[in-house]
């Protein structure tokens, strides 16, 4: 299948990440010319673009969650230098961490909860505000917001996170009716637990082993898995698919 991707311009942010490599190899492989979007470490991030096939095909540039101007910039960017942006696949994010066990919802004082929401949400809709203006003049455009399947089926303890990345389904399903006539579609994939580095490294193996036995497919999804359901998304394949919030999580 063409995915009519070749030479089309992608920003992918928090592409220095398990899922943001995967997905920035993804349309890399399929001819686009893709901007890496990185936090913190410039020298990994241009590493990393220099395997995607240097100047002329990839290159790095910052992204801050925690700065409201990032967002334009970075879209600033990726237009200054290529032209214009064709695809936004905005997933960069702010882990938010479970409430301690035994502590009510109720009790998590604002600071601990307020940069969850603020983190995971405010960025998303500045990226897609500074994106959207320039694929609805050129009539073509696809935006892919890369959330979580705790935003679905809900998850003990993370109810700040889970309510940030539920945000961004009720942005994309207000948003495509704005977007009506101009072929800019805007959709969400919403991963379950994904076998990452940082999840390899960081979960003990009791709760990888009790996730996988509650996943109806039998085993968690691999970060290419979610990178092919992005990819598709963001493509000129995906012909007429718009608003939707799609899971990558093996059946939960």
């Amino acid at each position: 299948m063409d995915l009519g991707l070749r030479e089309r311009v992608v920003l992918v942010t928090g592409a220095t990440g398990g899922i943001g490599r995967a997905v920035a190899r993804a349309y890399a492989a399929e001819g686009a010319r893709v901007a890496v979007a990185y936090r913190s470490d410039r020298a990994a991030a241009e590493q990393f673009a220099d395997e995607l096939g240097g100047p002329e095909r990839a290159f790095a540039l910052p992204y801050d969650l925690e700065d409201p101007k990032s967002p334009q910039l970075a879209v600033a960017e990726v237009e200054r230098r290529w032209g214009r942006l064709d695809v936004l696949v905005a997933n960069a994010v702010r882990w938010g961490e479970r409430r301690i066990p035994g502590t009510r919802f109720e009790d998590v004082p604002e600071p601990d909860w307020l940069p969850v929401i603020d983190g995971n949400l405010a960025p998303t809709v500045r990226t897609v505000q500074a994106a959207v203006g320039g694929m609805r003049a050129r009539g073509w455009g696809r935006i892919v917001l890369i959330s979580s399947h705790n935003a679905l089926g809900g998850n003990r303890g993370q109810e700040f996170y889970g309510a940030a990345k539920a945000g961004l389904h009720g942005l994309t399903r207000s948003l495509m009716w704005d977007l009506t006539g101009t072929d800019v579609l805007v959709n969400v994939v919403c991963p379950g637990l994904t076998t990452t580095e940082r999840v390899a490294a960081g979960l003990p193996a009791p709760v990888r082993e009790r996730e996988t036995a509650a996943t109806p497919s039998g085993r968690l999804s691999s970060p290419e898995e979610v990178a092919r359901a992005v990819l598709y998304l963001g493509s000129a394949a995906n012909g007429n698919v718009t608003g939707e919030a799609l899971a990558v999580a093996g059946g939960r």
